[in-house]
């Protein structure tokens, strides 16, 4: 029996258990997350759906988490839960969170704490329909990430950062573009 080595909360033997159950059988990194949803005026009620990882659906997850979106009053909101635009701020520092904790402990750096600091811009002519050359979605999202790590250089750091950006499956998702199907039941 082996003991887990925990590095930045990660059990790395799990981590390099995983890594190399994946590279054996492909399929078991296809994942699928759901989400059903209800709504009433800018507020969405919505509960975590099945979780599916290759193939086989795990109900298990099904109605386990609760989220609730709103917008500010501001905005004509009722501002009782966050923004869509914030839980996309919250996807992008969640995943950068795994991420880096993941990436951290297989290069061997241990995190004494970090902090992450988002930002994400919007203009509005593009969803109020003033200005058709405006796209709706945001313009720029800003990560501020200050690593706490006695034991690494700058320069380890920033590698660490750069492996973060290229490995972040919801920072990839938001620069490369991915195809949304939409259709009504």
């Amino acid at each position: 029996m082996t003991t887990a080595t925990l590095v930045n909360g990660v059990d790395t033997q799990a981590l390099g258990d995983t890594i190399e159950a994946v590279r054996q059988n492909r399929a078991l990194g296809e994942v699928t997350f759901s989400m059903n949803g209800q709504v009433g005026g800018f507020r969405l009620d919505a509960e975590t759906g099945a979780l599916t990882q290759a193939g086989e659906q795990d109900a298990a997850r099904a109605g386990q988490f609760r989220l609730s979106s709103d917008e500010p009053a501001a905005l004509l909101g009722s501002d009782t839960a966050v923004s869509p635009g914030e839980y996309l701020l919250q996807a992008l520092a969640g995943c950068y969170t795994v991420t880096l904790a993941a990436n951290a402990a297989g290069m061997g750096i241990e995190l004494e704490s970090y902090r992450l600091h988002l930002e994400i811009d919007f203009d509005l002519a593009g969803f109020l329909g003033i200005d058709p050359d405006q796209a709706p979605g945001a313009v720029q999202i800003r990560a501020r990430i200050d690593l706490d790590a006695p034991g690494a250089s700058r320069e380890q750091l920033e590698n660490l950062v750069r492996l973060v950006e290229a490995r972040s499956p919801i920072r990839s998702t938001l620069t490369r573009g991915v195809e949304v199907v939409t259709e009504l039941a």
